[in-house]
């Protein structure tokens, strides 16, 4: 990834960094950080001597035909663990378990607390599962970090980016081992997961927001189908209008007819 893609991402984008010197030489951290671009896991790992591992949803690695082995052999390539989010708890247990393994080889593990991108460039509130959890078993410290302007480079939905310069700031590490041994305690990771995204929304300058990024989303699009919905329901109604003014139109000409 670092040979193929890191250099041409580098060269073409120059991303610029502050705060490297916070991640460790070797042993293990987790990389804890805002995601506002499906390219937020390039350019993090490409401007960090080590090997970075984030999990990647489980379809980009079983989709069937020439492009899903080509997708697959991609993420493998550079990092990607697949995650399984069926079953009954879902994302969660398989990325605090893949989380762990990465953790125990004595590797970095990158993850998105918000568990999405976010909608519209905000800073959401982060799940208190996986990124808590992974962090109290294994005692490994949580460095924050900032990816800036990386939405502005590839919005949802485009698929050629822009040439412009993204950020990336990467603070200090956070030591939870006060907690450890309590993973399991709802309250410590409700409190382990909010003091690093206020470190995450001093390091980016996000505006917070103290809702999940997927109720955002999940609102976001009832209220666009509700729009279409109600455009519908005015095309319907101006369509039944028109119809009714031509029809009392053509009555008014057979009646003038018929008087004449």
């Amino acid at each position: 990834m670092k040979v193929a893609i890191g250099g041409p991402l580098k060269l073409a984008f120059r991303p610029w960094v502050e705060g490297r010197e916070n991640i460790p030489a070797e042993g293990p951290a987790i990389l804890a950080s805002n995601h506002l671009s499906f390219s937020d896991s390039f350019f993090l790992p490409s401007v960090l001597d080590r090997k970075v591992t984030f999990i990647a949803k489980a379809e980009y690695f079983t989709t069937p035909g020439v492009k899903g082995r080509l997708t697959a052999a991609f993420f493998k390539g550079v990092g990607q663990l697949p995650v399984d989010r069926s079953g009954a708890r879902g994302a969660g247990e398989a990325a605090i378990k893949s989380g762990i393994e990465v953790i125990e080889r004595g590797e970095l593990f990158g993850i998105y607390p918000e568990g999405t991108r976010s909608p519209d460039s905000r800073l959401y509130r982060g799940k208190p599962g996986g990124l808590a959890r992974v962090a109290l078993a294994t005692g490994a410290p949580v460095i924050p970090v900032a990816m800036i302007g990386t939405e502005k480079i590839q919005p949802p939905g485009q698929v050629m980016p822009k040439l412009m310069r993204p950020g990336i700031r990467i603070g200090r590490p956070l030591d939870f081992s006060r907690y450890q041994g309590m993973e399991h305690d709802r309250f410590v990771l409700r409190a382990v997961t909010d003091e690093v995204m206020y470190e995450i929304m001093k390091l980016s300058g996000q505006e917070y927001v103290d809702m999940y990024a997927t109720a955002m989303k999940r609102q976001l699009s009832e209220a666009a189908k509700a729009e279409k919905e109600a455009e519908r329901a005015a095309k319907a109604a101006l369509a039944r209008a028109e119809k009714e003014q031509a029809e009392k139109l053509r009555a008014a000409m057979e009646q003038d007819g018929q008087e004449r």
